[in-house]
């Protein structure tokens, strides 16, 4: 499986062309090359709770050494086991992170949003990836800092340094969280909990209703609840015969959330 996919990459972009939206673009051929305004950037990095303890003058310095990378959907952004010697910052688009079981079965550990730091381990002294992260149903857009330079970053400002305790703190807490619920619930009871919680942080209410926009497949649920692509389907179908939930390929209605938790 490794091999099928080593190839498919993102891609950095620092050559100039013309201006939209600040950003620089450069097209070459089927090809697309970009590098964004360092304002844009520190103006961007500034809104992570992560980097909060940074000043303007340290904002600028991370800006001007960040580069934009941009990765069509389904690409994969690194591998288990490549050297792990970048940093992301998520701008726009989504991300999962997982790894794969000794079968080939993809684990999902996280989906992330954007305002998000990733491939974070490496600042914890990981020098090769345990984990892929990967573009889901759209183009991704983040910035990419090399670790080393990040450090050093580290260790002019001790501040930063309990920030990205913190971070990883609750990046452990998640998972030891997910390994909880693998253990004390059953497959209906996760699969209800992940609708809950993915409602709650995604979805838009309406009255007593919540309509969640996903971009999910049954596959994808079923690896980030530990359970299989048959038993999600079941339960789906399960729930709508109840008139808890309709759903469709992209979208998850909830009729009333507190009757499903």
């Amino acid at each position: 499986m490794f091999d099928e996919v080593a190839s498919l990459r993102f891609s950095s972009c620092n050559q100039p062309g013309f201006s939209t939206g600040g950003i620089l673009i450069r097209k070459k051929h089927n090809s697309t090359t970009c590098v964004m305004d360092t304002s844009i950037k520190s103006n961007y990095f500034a809104k992570l709770p992560v980097l909060s303890q940074l000043d303007s003058v340290e904002l600028e310095q991370l800006a001007s050494i960040a580069q934009l990378c941009r990765a069509p959907k389904f690409q994969f952004i690194f591998m288990p086991d490549e050297v792990a010697d970048q940093v992301y910052f998520l701008i726009r688009g989504r991300i999962k992170t997982g790894t794969f079981s000794m079968d080939g079965r993809e684990v999902i550990k996280e989906i992330l949003q954007p305002e998000t730091m990733f491939g974070d381990l490496a600042l914890a002294g990981e020098t090769r990836r345990s984990e892929f992260a990967q573009a889901l149903h759209e183009d991704v857009e983040c910035l990419s800092v090399k670790v080393s330079d990040f450090l050093q970053l580290m260790q002019k400002n001790q501040r930063l340094i309990f920030a990205c305790m913190q971070h990883l703190s609750q990046r452990l807490h998640r998972v030891e969280d997910r390994l909880a619920k693998l253990v004390l619930k059953d497959a209906r009871e996760r699969i209800i909990e992940f609708l809950v919680e993915t409602a709650g942080k995604e979805g838009r209410r309406v009255g007593y209703e919540t309509l969640l926009k996903h971009h999910l497949t049954q596959q994808d649920i079923a690896n980030l609840t530990g359970t299989s692509r048959q038993t999600v389907t079941s339960v789906l179908n399960d729930l709508r015969k109840s008139n808890l939930i309709y759903f469709n390929r992209n979208s998850i209605l909830i009729r009333d959330i507190e009757k499903l938790a």
